[in-house]
């Protein structure tokens, strides 16, 4: 078979091309595999539920009739236990499962803030 002699340096040409454009569009391009968008879409996804499922974890912790005592084992806990102290007090729990979500109380226990908050006496009645 006979080719034209221009043939041979276009088909280089295109192949040359064709792996300058994919490694400029996966290194600066933003391009990415399948696998990579769909963990970065599960770790997004996860990260949106336990955003809200925090103020679910607040309004537990606020209506608990024995806050008093587990937000004071909770200040008392060690910085890196208290994660455990706020899952061991329920709040962590969301309805519906049986077991604590680590990943919502650890934004729970930032979003309490417990060694800013002060501490509510028994007896305190609100007046709003």
């Amino acid at each position: 078979m006979n080719t034209p002699e221009w043939l041979k340096p276009g088909i280089y040409g295109a192949v040359i091309g064709a792996v300058f454009v994919g490694v400029v569009g996966f290194t600066w391009g933003g391009w990415v595999t399948g696998g990579t968008a769909h963990d970065r879409a599960m770790a997004m996804s996860q990260d949106d539920v336990v955003a809200s499922m925090v103020p679910v974890c607040l309004e537990m912790a606020q209506s608990d009739p024995a806050r008093a005592e587990k937000l004071e084992t909770i200040r008392a806990a060690s910085t890196y236990q208290r994660r455990d102290a706020l899952m061991e007090a329920g709040w962590a729990t969301v309805p519906g499962t049986d077991a604590p979500n680590r990943d919502i109380a650890q934004a729970c226990l930032a979003a309490l803030d417990v060694d800013s908050l002060p501490e509510r006496p028994e007896s305190a009645v609100d007046e709003g």
